[in-house]
């Protein structure tokens, strides 16, 4: 287990009752951490967050179950300078959203508050149940939705979780409305802290290939040569050319397994670009 005595402060996506605050409380229990928590209004200010104090602790929200990869995460973490802020930890959190209000009246709503992914995963209840001409806002959390309701009107609802509802005080009109019951969203904890091999690691990997034919093939052939298997394989824009593209590919295994320490010099050799993302418990 990863020793995170010296750890003093630890932010999060917030503000209090986000998803992210859930998985916040699950990671403190998981690895006993007291640090202070710091929420941030954006996830870019959470990864500056730990930039900026080598003794803290960043979580971000990474993947979801139906959404797929939340881009600002990667996006970020891409561009972030510190080379020695790495993925320590990841755990799976059920996600349910209820339809919350400061009225009781289900069929009063007008309009709809909530982060963009938690709007992505409600579509069909959305499209369904709520009007056809609904206005629907745009927020940087799901808790942020529910705090800013307090500016609107009775007739505007927010999608948060029951949590939400029970810290701003406001009435469940419909609970589990995500599309898919099974919503669930990957949390990762992050930090320039080193982590020991458990037995049931992954490492994430960030690469680019060289632009012309067969670049990428080969360097995913030497996961294939070194046996090893890719779990997971997105791409982002580098943002510095058109067509230019970084690879983020996660795979069995800790860095300081001899295996995967050598896929790891052979994927330096071939790519144009590396950017070790961490080891971490599964």
């Amino acid at each position: 287990m990863i020793n995170f005595d010296n750890v003093s402060k630890i932010a999060y996506l917030g503000p209090s009752a986000s998803f992210s605050e859930m998985a916040h409380d699950i990671f403190c229990g998981k690895y006993n951490i007291k640090a202070y928590p710091e929420p941030q209004n954006t996830i870019k200010q959470v990864i500056e967050f730990v930039q900026n104090n080598p003794d803290s602790l960043g979580v971000l929200p990474v993947e979801n179950s139906i959404e797929g990869t939340v881009r600002e995460t990667l996006d970020n973490l891409i561009r972030c300078p510190n080379p020695n802020i790495k993925i320590l930890s990841e755990i799976v959190l059920p996600i349910h959203h209820c339809l919350l209000s400061k009225t009781t009246e289900f069929y009063s709503i007008t309009g709809v508050i909530s982060h963009p992914q938690a709007l992505a995963q409600c579509q069909e209840f959305i499209h369904n149940e709520l009007p056809r001409n609904l206005n629907i806002i745009e927020a940087p959390s799901t808790a942020e939705a529910a705090k800013s309701l307090a500016n609107y009107n009775l007739t505007y609802a927010a999608i948060g979780s029951e949590k939400t509802a029970e810290i701003y005080n406001l009435n469940i009109l419909r609970e589990n409305i995500n599309d898919d019951k099974s919503n669930q969203t990957m949390f990762i904890l992050v930090g320039d802290f080193e982590t020991e091999p458990t037995g049931n690691d992954r490492t994430t990997l960030m690469f680019s290939a060289a632009n012309k034919p067969g670049a990428l093939m080969e360097i995913l052939n030497i996961f294939y040569q070194n046996n090893i298997n890719l779990s997971h394989i997105s791409s982002r824009p580098s943002k510095h050319e058109f067509g230019d593209y970084i690879f983020i590919v996660t795979f069995d295994g800790h860095v300081k397994n001899k295996r995967i320490f050598e896929t790891i010099r052979q994927v330096k050799e071939k790519a144009t670009y590396v950017k070790f993302m961490g080891s971490y418990e599964k």
